[in-house]
């Protein structure tokens, strides 16, 4: 029963980011594409896990910039040094998720060329 409601959360959760957020749904989208690319880029099938993992990893981190972000305009909508800091270190947060994916993708791009 708990993880039926667990999964029910989740679904919710997911639901209300992907109609809210455009971040989200772009990074949905790069999700779905990752899986064909994942395939053709990847040398091995640990390498292609890899690159799913780093794709969920990445919405993973904006799923709870998002949340962190809903939070703070719920306590107040007013100008905050000390909220905005907060919401600036949840996009530092995601900033440097994206890059840890880019890095992964494009190491995996590169032996997959032969250039590494």
């Amino acid at each position: 029963m708990r993880f039926w409601r667990a999964s029910v959360n989740t679904w919710n959760g997911l639901t209300f980011a992907t109609r809210s957020e455009q971040a989200i749904r772009e990074e949905l989208i790069a999700l779905v594409l990752s899986l064909p690319l994942a395939w053709l880029i990847g040398t091995s099938p640990l390498r292609r896990v890899e690159l799913v993992g780093v794709v969920l990893l990445l919405l993973a981190v904006e799923l709870l910039n998002t949340a962190i972000e809903k939070l703070a305009d719920r306590l107040t909508l007013e100008q905050d040094a000390q909220i905005g800091r907060v919401k600036d270190m949840g996009s530092a947060a995601v900033g440097v998720a994206l890059l840890i994916a880019g890095m992964v993708w494009g190491v995996s791009l590169a032996q997959r060329v032969g250039v590494l």
